[in-house]
């Protein structure tokens, strides 16, 4: 009997000390927390929490330490586990879910991120800053989803104009193609111009003869065709001379 009782004082006292133990590596951790040195915080946490410890306060600040660290999926999977050992204590697992629910936000997990605050406000329905957060993860959830939906219209309108072009350019070579089709010289053309092409032999004979005149009219408007010719090329060399000097003096 004395041995037992013994025993259980042993035990009793390895607790003791064990918890003495935790403690003081906690109260480290957050001294180190404050002074912002998450990393050596995040090691005295878990020289709090040990293997099997299930120490809310170890547990809870641990996450915190990793959280700050923007160890997030880290940090997550220690609130979750936090929150499923909690087991009732609904202050825990709101707090739990909340920083769960921050961890996924900075991810851009939102839908998990909007599911984790609800958890939290069902055991703490009056936390004003879960509800703040939710709302916000709420209207990031919006404005993602219109983005995307713009994007998708975006793309759309895209395709269209892409397959308007397309159907442009094949219409612009088609033009193209029917413009090269007409301008072909009909294989009959050349026959048909050739049949309406005067022959010299039956135009001279069908051209109206003039009339007959004497020998002496004859020469007379002979010698006017002449007298005309020459002064028509009189004006044009003298046109042709002037212009040649203006061209001169102009490159002078």
């Amino acid at each position: 009997m004395k041995q037992l009782i013994i025993i259980v004082l042993l035990v009793l006292q390895a607790s003791l000390l064990f918890a003495q133990q935790e403690k003081k590596y906690v109260r480290k951790g957050n001294e180190l927390y404050q002074q912002k040195n998450y990393k050596e915080a995040e090691e005295y946490y878990r020289k709090s929490v040990g293997k099997t410890s299930k120490t809310v306060e170890g547990n809870f600040n641990l996450g915190d330490a990793l959280y700050k660290q923007k160890k997030f999926d880290e940090a997550g999977q220690q609130f979750t586990k936090l929150a499923a050992a909690a087991k009732g204590d609904k202050q825990v697992m709101a707090g739990a879910y909340h920083n769960l629910g921050n961890s996924f936000l900075e991810k851009k997990k939102l839908e998990e991120s909007i599911a984790a605050y609800k958890k939290s406000l069902i055991n703490n329905p009056t936390d004003e800053q879960t509800r703040y957060n939710l709302s916000y993860a709420q209207k990031m959830l919006k404005k993602q989803q219109d983005d995307k939906k713009n994007q998708n219209k975006n793309d759309k309108n895209k395709d269209k104009d892409k397959d308007k072009k397309n159907k442009d350019d094949k219409n612009k070579d088609k033009d193209k193609k029917d413009d090269k089709d007409k301008d072909k010289k009909d294989p009959d053309k050349d026959k048909k111009d050739q049949d309406k092409k005067p022959q010299d032999g039956k135009d001279q004979q069908n051209q109206p003869q003039p009339n007959n005149v004497s020998k002496d009219d004859a020469q007379r408007m002979l010698d006017a065709l002449n007298n005309d010719e020459k002064a028509t090329q009189d004006k044009l060399k003298n046109k042709k001379l002037k212009g040649a000097k203006m061209h001169i003096e102009k490159d002078w």
